[in-house]
């Protein structure tokens, strides 16, 4: 018989600890990072922000891995796969960011935890994983919260809303793809190509959009890349403490750091239907982890 606890046996309760409070810094660190870039909105242009983001974190990249050598980092037994997987996650961002000049941060951060579900429907042709009528059935609970959000054709929430939903497609299959990439890479390998592709990419498109930063601006962009960076960092060291199959409920912590931040910075606190929404998107994201935790 299988429970939620099988997959930690064997592993220290003091280090499952640690990585469950590695897990909520670093969302807590996330929920940061989109505040700044919140504010950035305000004065840059979207392609300009994501360029700051991608520059800054190849830095701390840089910074952190730099003794185990850079060549190592970069090696890749699949470049086509890294470079996929790198350029879709680079989409992802742009339509995130893009959604939040314009969405409360809850809204547009309850709407891409759609996310996790659709890595279970894409797991499948991708995969070739078997997905049962209930979490089929989780899937679309899921896709109605975050229609409940929306509100589709009632002219309550900004069109803008829809690329939140591109942000959790795009997210979806970089996280499929980075797991056939775990076949063969190191975790530190596809963290350097996100990190060098969106550098590369953005800092070709950035010019046709820029506007010339002062100390504040440079700070902040430099705040985004280090407060992301710093956050995947956590996040893959309390990977390695414990298994994902007992931190991955905590990732929702986002959403409480998101709705904190979005009332303290800015004054927007998402109304009855956008709380509704979420808590459906997040119930049945916790129903698929548990289904797939007995499996």
């Amino acid at each position: 018989m299988s429970d939620a606890s099988a997959p930690s046996r064997g592993i220290p309760a003091r280090d499952i600890r640690i990585g469950i409070v590695l897990m909520l810094c670093g969302t807590a660190l996330f929920g940061c990072g989109e505040s700044v870039v919140k504010l950035l909105t305000r004065h840059y242009d979207t392609a300009q922000i994501v360029w700051g983001r991608y520059v800054f974190h190849a830095i701390v990249f840089l910074a952190i891995f730099a003794r185990s050598g850079i060549a190592a980092q970069m090696r890749t037994a699949r470049p086509w796969l890294q470079f996929s997987r790198s350029a879709i996650l680079l989409l992802g961002t742009l339509l995130f960011f893009g959604a939040l000049r314009y969405l409360a941060l809850a809204d547009a951060v309850a709407i891409n935890f759609f996310a996790p579900l659709l890595v279970t429907a894409f797991s499948i042709p991708m995969l070739k994983e078997q997905v049962g009528i209930r979490r089929w059935i989780a899937i679309l609970v899921g896709f109605g919260g975050v229609m409940v959000i929306i509100r589709p054709g009632l002219g309550v929430t900004h069109w803008a809303a829809i690329l939140p939903l591109g942000t959790a497609v795009c997210y979806a299959l970089y996280q499929v793809l980075t797991r056939i990439a775990g076949r063969t890479d190191h975790a530190r390998t596809s963290l350097f190509w996100s990190a060098a592709v969106g550098t590369v990419v953005m800092s070709l498109i950035v010019p046709f959009s820029w506007t010339a930063p002062d100390a504040l601006g440079w700070f902040m962009m430099a705040a985004t890349g280090c407060l992301f960076g710093l956050g995947h960092y956590l996040l893959i060291k309390g990977l390695e403490r414990a298994p994902a199959s007992v931190l991955s409920p905590f990732i929702y912590s986002q959403l409480i750091w998101a709705t904190t931040l979005g009332f303290l910075v800015f004054g927007d606190f998402p109304d009855e239907f956008s709380i509704f929404g979420a808590l459906i998107v997040t119930g049945s994201g916790l129903y698929v982890w548990h289904r797939e935790t007995r499996r």
